[in-house]
């Protein structure tokens, strides 16, 4: 585990020497959209019908509304804290372009997801810009999800599919998503009549689950590779967007090389830490303006 001793005090839990966990890096590396920093320098976000605050003191972190049994239940597991993360970056270090980059972003972890919430988020997120899809989503969870309230705030859980069924493709495009609703509502629909089960995608192969997730209208490979990656814990995933080919084509490949070989080459030269090679390089361009 990446921590040494949780305690329990009124209304949080603080977790005593805690590794690898910078919450710019996991929140602002692109893998989720529900995550907001305060003026306080922490970050408030909403995940499996639950608010909380997180703030980092030291190497202590902080988790604000919230207990041990929520912890123990969720948190421990979202925040993938079983993980070694020390090991993976040793690892892709041997790498001495990837070394850069895994210590410009040292605090990264990836999160683990609710499938649903994020097959509907990264397909909103196609050709958008984050504040756009940050809108959406909230639009979407503000109108449809359970009001949840903290430090007198309201806050708003990500809907169940049972009560998306009954809207409308108009109600939806209302919600700021634009030429994506008709995508959203027809992945509401396949999801609630069990077309796909996102749980037995979930349960295939690598491979099979990005072919899995790519029958869904609106998913193309790299929003495949981002489901499979945030909520499916599919870690050979490469999602290739514009920041992470302009690295790959900076750094290993040249420059005319195609979206779809950049990401075999990547899952090749990775193999099973391909996602969190993605993480990194993703964070370091963006955040650099790799061009």
């Amino acid at each position: 585990m990446d921590f040494k001793e949780v305690l329990e005090f009124d209304n949080k839990i603080v977790l005593k020497d805690v590794e690898n966990f910078e919450l710019k890096d996991i929140f602002d590396c692109g893998q989720c959209f529900r995550w907001n920093k305060t003026k306080d320098n922490t970050y408030i976000g909403v995940a499996y019908n639950k608010v909380i605050e997180i703030e980092k003191e030291g190497n202590n972190v902080i988790i604000h509304n919230s207990n041990l049994k929520d912890f123990n239940e969720i948190w421990c597991e979202y925040f993938d804290l079983k993980r070694n993360y020390s090991e993976i970056k040793q690892e892709l270090k041997k790498d001495p372009i990837l070394a850069t980059a895994v210590a410009f972003g040292e605090g990264i972890r990836i999160l683990k997801q609710e499938p649903f919430e994020i097959l509907i988020s990264f397909i909103v997120s196609a050709n958008n810009r984050i504040p756009m899809i940050k809108r959406a989503i909230n639009n979407i969870s503000k109108e449809y999800g359970n009001e949840l309230e903290y430090k007198g705030e309201k806050y708003y859980s990500f809907p169940e599919v049972d009560r998306l069924i009954e809207v409308s493709q108009e109600d939806i495009e209302k919600m700021g998503v634009g030429f994506r609703a008709k995508y959203i509502v027809d992945s509401i629909d396949k999801v609630y009549n069990n077309v796909y089960n996102l749980e037995e995608i979930k349960s295939m192969d690598d491979d099979g689950c990005h072919e899995g997730l790519k029958q869904f209208n609106g998913v193309g490979p790299k929003v495949a590779d981002c489901i499979m990656l945030f909520s499916m814990q599919k870690y050979s995933s490469f999602p290739v967007d514009v920041w992470v080919k302009r690295a790959m084509q900076h750094f290993y490949v040249a420059p005319d090389v195609s979206l779809p070989k950049i990401r075999m080459f990547a899952r090749d030269k990775f193999g099973n830490l391909a996602g969190f090679a993605q993480q990194y390089l993703f964070f370091y361009a963006r955040e650099n303006k790799i061009i």
